[in-house]
């Protein structure tokens, strides 16, 4: 019985460690059409283009950005404004492992962050996307994050 048990201890253990090293990708072209906004906000940032970050929201659109317990509440419009300026400072946001949940034309994102400056991880934590389908096309409807300094990928 003892060698059954561990046969299956075994088995049950591969299985699970196996399933956790596949990278969590999106896996319906309906999950790919989720993230391009967020991903188009990300290049518009990137390129410090306040157009670019502003196309794929949805106006009147908020965000909550925390940081050190504290919340920072602006609309989208003064997020692209500030973000959108000129800088020879390079900044670039990744998300990895997005969990996307749909429900016909509202969706949710909540996904680990890197955001680098210069190319060197500056904070890290988790974005929270809210979106919604209007005519056919998703835009971001609210975004929060959690903002950390103590990132392990530093």
């Amino acid at each position: 019985m003892y060698r059954r048990a561990k046969q299956f201890v075994f088995f049950f253990g591969t299985i699970l460690a196996a399933s956790l090293a596949i990278p969590a990708f999106p896996q319906s072209a309906e999950e790919q059409a989720v993230l391009a906004p967020i991903h188009a906000m990300f290049a518009g940032m990137s390129k410090r283009d306040a157009v670019a970050i502003k196309a794929p929201t949805l106006p009147g659109g908020t965000m909550v950005l925390m940081r050190d317990g504290k919340p920072a509440q602006m609309t989208f419009e003064t997020f692209a404004e500030r973000v959108g300026k000129p800088s020879p400072t390079q900044i670039e946001e990744r998300i990895r492992n997005p969990l996307i949940r749909i429900d016909n034309d509202l969706a949710v994102v909540w996904a680990p962050f890197d955001f680098l400056v210069d190319g060197k991880v500056d904070h890290c934590g988790t974005d929270l996307f809210n979106l919604v389908r209007v005519d056919g096309k998703w835009m971001i409807a609210n975004v929060a994050d959690t903002g950390t300094k103590s990132c392990s990928a530093k």
